[in-house]
Parts: structure tokens; C-alpha cells; sequence
């Protein structure tokens, strides 16, 4: 059993509830890993909320190094698990070897799609002494495949698959699985079953902790707004509002001080 495992074993046995975000930079690492954030996420969600992409399908090994690498020089106490981008681990072999490279960038441990037919890797992962963090439910990566995010459990042969598929990953040693807009109900159900956390998106509040994109948190992104997020803080506001104070005293349309 690695630390992580350890310790977010102990937290669930506990009864905390584990609190995650995704960062992509040094400063908003530093921000949340100062504010207590239980583990970090560079998610490969960075496809879209920072290189622009419609969707996390164009995301490399190379983005997610260096993006990783920002992450972990600003986040001092929380671990930061990196997102396995897709066509990253195809195999076993792959999988180690694109993993290496995170945890060379600065990662704790990373985190993969799939569920049982992902047992293999993810076997192969924590063998090689690399904390793996399990995503079972929706799986961003397949959107393209899939038509859209749809919630994940609403059949009773989808919500066998589901159950199966959290059984898999932590038999294959996962330290933890996110649970992506799956039923609440179902996501609820699994949670007690398991003996690592399920952390959930999107999947209700009956899951061991919640992770979210920080940019839906505090609304950095205001193009795309998602209904299971509820946003905390306005932060495009301000910024445009600054924007606008600035370019206004520039440009002296107002009495402000030019900066």
C-alpha cells in the first residue's frame, strides 16, 4: 500500500470527506494548495479551459509534462496527480513509461480513464511503485465517441458495468476513483461497497469527497457553465472589469491615474 492509499483510506475510514480541484499553473496551485485542498488534479480538462480545444482529445504527454510541472513547484503540501492523456496508455508498458515522465514533471501519482479493461494498467502502475487515481463513469476522453456528457448509470445494465468497473479498479490497486456524472443514487449505492474513496463529479454528494475544475468553481470560464457546478466566486467579472478600469484611464476617457 503506497501513502496515498494510506491516506485517503484513513480519510474515508474517517468519515472526511476529500476535497480536490484541478490546477493547471503555479499560481493557481499555490493559491489552492495554501487554502487546504486535499490533492491537486492537472487534469487534462487543460484542453479546454487553457489551450482552447473543444474537447481533452488534443491534449499530449508533452502538455501534461509541462503543465504538471508548473503545478508542482506552486503546490508545497498537496499531493498533485497528473491526468494520463489519451493514447498515453494503450498498454501496460506505455502506461508505466508515460507515467515515468509525469512523476519526473513532479506528480504524486496520475490518473487514467477506464475501469476493467483498464485493470491491467493500472496493475501495472502501482507495481511500479505509481499511486493511481481511477476515473470510471463518464470518460471525458470517449466524448467524441459517445456524442456529448451524458450521465452514466440510468439502466440497470449500465449501472452493473459501473459497479463492476469500481470493483475492478481497486482489486488492480487504484488508491481512489472518481466518479464522473454518474446517477447520484447509483454513485451513492457503490461509495459503501468499496474500501477506497470514491470522489465524486458531477454523481451527488453521496460520494467519499467532490473534485471540480477550478475554473467552474470560481468562474473563470464563462463560455461553458456546467449544471453540477455551482460557481463561488465571479473571477471573469473582476478580471474584465479591471481590463476595462485599465484601458479606460490609458486611454484617459475617465479622471483615473494612468498606471
Amino acid at each position: 500500500m503506497n501513502d496515498l492509499d494510506h491516506r485517503f483510506r484513513q480519510q474515508k475510514q474517517s468519515g472526511q470527506k476529500i476535497a480536490a480541484l484541478t490546477a493547471y499553473d503555479y499560481p493557481t496551485a499555490r493559491i489552492v494548495d495554501e487554502a487546504g485542498i486535499d490533492f491537486i488534479l492537472v487534469g487534462d480538462s487543460l484542453g479546454m479551459v487553457i489551450l482552447g480545444y473543444p474537447d481533452t482529445t488534443s491534449v499530449t504527454l508533452e502538455d501534461m509534462i509541462r503543465h504538471t510541472g508548473a503545478v508542482a513547484r506552486g503546490a508545497k503540501l498537496a499531493p498533485v496527480i497528473a491526468d494520463l492523456p489519451i493514447g498515453t496508455y494503450g498498454s501496460p508498458a506505455q502506461a508505466v513509461a508515460s507515467a515515468r515522465q509525469l512523476l519526473a514533471a513532479g506528480a504524486r501519482g496520475v490518473k487514467l480513464e477506464g475501469g476493467s479493461a483498464l485493470a491491467p494498467q493500472i496493475r501495472a502502475l502501482v507495481e511500479a511503485g505509481i499511486p493511481v487515481l481511477a476515473h470510471i463513469g463518464m470518460l471525458p476522453q470517449r466524448v467524441r465517441e459517445e456524442g456529448g456528457y451524458k450521465v452514466k448509470g440510468g439502466t440497470l445494465e449500465e449501472a452493473g458495468v459501473i459497479r463492476d468497473d469500481a470493483v475492478a479498479v481497486q482489486e488492480a490497486g487504484a488508491f481512489a476513483v472518481v466518479l464522473e456524472i454518474i446517477s447520484p443514487g447509483l454513485a451513492a449505492e457503490i461509495g459503501p461497497t468499496l474500501q477506497i474513496p470514491t470522489i465524486g463529479i458531477g454523481s451527488g454528494e453521496g460520494c467519499d469527497g467532490q473534485i471540480l475544475v477550478l475554473h467552474d468553481l470560481v468562474g473563470l470560464y464563462p463560455w461553458f457553465k456546467p449544471k453540477f457546478a455551482k460557481q463561488r466566486a465571479d473571477t471573469a467579472s473582476a478580471i474584465s472589469g479591471a481590463v476595462r478600469d485599465y484601458v479606460a484611464a490609458v486611454r484617459g476617457d475617465t479622471g483615473m491615474t494612468p498606471p
